[in-house]
């Protein structure tokens, strides 16, 4: 997989990434893939999980329902197939964040920004994870979706895919984010749900205006009112006050009403 020269061409790691994956798996989605761009940077560059595990787990979604269609078997698996794909990410580098790996989030000056990726060498840096990262979180995949010893719970099972039916998408878009769920692959992380909204609206964006905006004003607002329901915080395992166990600790909590209230606010408008 080149990802040099398509982070060249498509210019976040998010894009890239889901977008390598999608072609070794021979299934192409340019549409959704254009919309993961606002997650480069932890979240609209917030510096949450970098926007590589971002563009993975919708990857890892996107082969789920190509494999399983819809339903809880399609979306235990990209949970789990996420679970890897941090697990892997955090390996190398002992976080997921984009703050803790680049050192620049939105409140970085631009002299700063210059410095990281200019003098220090921060987009060669960027351009290095995504070769090492694609060829891994493809193992990832195709191991998690070939497995055969799969627990699947009821549904529902993922608090993103709710949210994506909430807002209209299809079938396949909701087993496409199932895996970001619980701060993606139940990591503790950035709400999951937030980035999808995110990524939701990156897509009606791109049908409406041709293009997709980095810094959408629509995609902002959706942050404000998210933040106003979460009493300000913006990791899962902060509003949660834990991290998930597993698919069925996420699954029970979700079919209890959990995070009704942040699904409801995002869903709207």
């Amino acid at each position: 997989m080149q990802a040099m020269g398509t982070f060249l061409k498509l210019g976040t790691c998010s894009e890239t990434v889901v977008n390598l994956l999608d072609r070794a798996f021979d299934n192409p989605l340019v549409l959704e893939e254009n919309a993961s761009q606002p997650l480069a940077g932890g979240i609209m560059q917030h510096g949450y999980q970098c926007g590589m595990i971002w563009g993975a787990s919708l990857a890892a979604g996107a082969q789920a329902y190509k494999l399983y269609g819809a339903g809880p078997e399609a979306e235990t698996r990209a949970i789990i197939a996420s679970q890897r794909l941090v697990e892997s990410f955090q390996v190398r580098h002992n976080t997921f964040n984009c703050l803790e790996i680049t050192d620049i989030d939105k409140s970085s000056s631009t002299m700063k920004m210059i410095f990281v990726f200019l003098i220090k060498g921060g987009t060669i840096g960027c351009f290095r994870m995504a070769g090492w990262y694609a060829p891994i979180a493809l193992n990832d995949i195709q191991i998690t979706l070939s497995d055969k010893n799969i627990e699947v719970p009821s549904s529902p099972v993922s608090c993103v895919s709710l949210l994506a039916q909430k807002m209209g998408m299809s079938d396949r878009h909701a087993v496409m984010a199932a895996g970001l769920a619980g701060g993606i692959g139940l990591s503790g992380g950035g709400c999951g749900a937030l980035g999808a909204a995110i990524w939701i609206l990156g897509m009606k964006s791109k049908e409406e205006t041709g293009k997709v905006d980095f810094k959408n004003p629509k995609a902002q607002d959706k942050i404000d009112e998210f933040l106003k329901s979460t009493n300000y915080k913006f990791e899962c395992s902060e509003i949660v006050g834990r991290k998930f166990g597993s698919v069925n600790d996420h699954a029970a909590y979700v079919c209890g009403g959990g995070c009704e209230e942040i699904i409801e606010v995002l869903a709207k408008g």
